[in-house]
């Protein structure tokens, strides 16, 4: 199958440039490539743990040079949601020190506790304990804060078999207090889309979303008008496509089929 050129391509990261610390057969020539003939390249992660610059850095190390520029993450989502939304609100934070650091960067005040909160903000949290979870559930129940969330997924690929994601802690907060997010900000959303379109600069029916997930990646692409390309090298199986409310426009085994093509115009 000979997959059609497009003018930009956004490329999901863990699962379809790179697994861990290593990058999938024929990422690094394919990116090359699509560079080369004139394409437009972002990378767009759901992964809140590290900043653009590290993923960036990461990328240049494993041979496929990046800036940081061209690197957007749920942060960057969710701080355009907060800025559109709760504008001078106060954060109470499950998430890690990227997202404080990211937010503070930005001049959004985080919360001394559940009482001052107005937004709980939930991510992607290898710190997650009951404190936290305590405190958020004080700050909805009895403060009235709303939710957000940086991304929809409930594990992260990695080699060893994955790590539970935002799902999962969101997914708790919901259950102990009754409320459902108001806004999950990353891939598939809306917000995510409006942010990596700043950045890829080519209108949508010129451009892919490429990725290991039916839900995120190929969902958002077919949301914005852009093709969505499914790889098989993350977390979605052959058989897991089969009957999917979900459909994509192209399968592939990894992104060194994207090689292919004509030069664009």
């Amino acid at each position: 199958m000979t997959l059609p050129a497009f003018a930009g391509y956004a490329l999901d990261l863990d699962g379809t440039v790179y697994l861990g610390d290593e990058l999938l057969p024929g990422a690094g020539e394919a990116i090359a490539a699509l560079r080369a003939r004139g394409a437009r390249v972002v990378f767009v992660t759901n992964k809140p743990l590290e900043t653009a610059a590290d993923y960036a850095a990461k990328l240049t190390r494993l041979g496929v040079p990046a800036e940081p520029q061209d690197v957007v993450t749920a942060v960057d989502a969710l701080v355009r949601y907060l800025g559109e939304r709760h504008a001078g609100s106060a954060v109470l934070l499950i998430a890690e020190h990227v997202v404080a650091d990211r937010l503070r960067d930005e001049g959004i005040p985080l919360a001394a506790g559940p009482g001052d909160t107005d937004v709980v903000v939930v991510s992607f949290d290898r710190t997650f304990d009951y404190a936290k979870l305590h405190a958020a559930y004080r700050a909805v129940r009895e403060r009235g804060a709303v939710i957000v969330a940086t991304n929809p997924d409930p594990y992260c690929p990695t080699p060893d078999g994955g790590l539970p994601d935002c799902a999962a802690m969101l997914a708790a907060l919901e259950a102990c207090t009754g409320a459902r997010a108001e806004a999950i900000v990353g891939k598939p959303s809306e917000h995510m889309a409006a942010a990596f379109l700043d950045r890829l600069g080519v209108d949508p029916e010129r451009a892919a979303v490429v990725g290991d997930r039916l839900a995120t990646d190929v969902a958002m692409g077919r949301h914005i008008g852009a093709a969505g390309i499914l790889v098989l090298s993350g977390a979605t199986r052959p058989e897991d496509v089969a009957g999917a409310e979900i459909r994509p426009d192209h399968v592939i085994a990894g992104i060194h089929e994207l090689a292919g093509g004509d030069p664009i115009r």
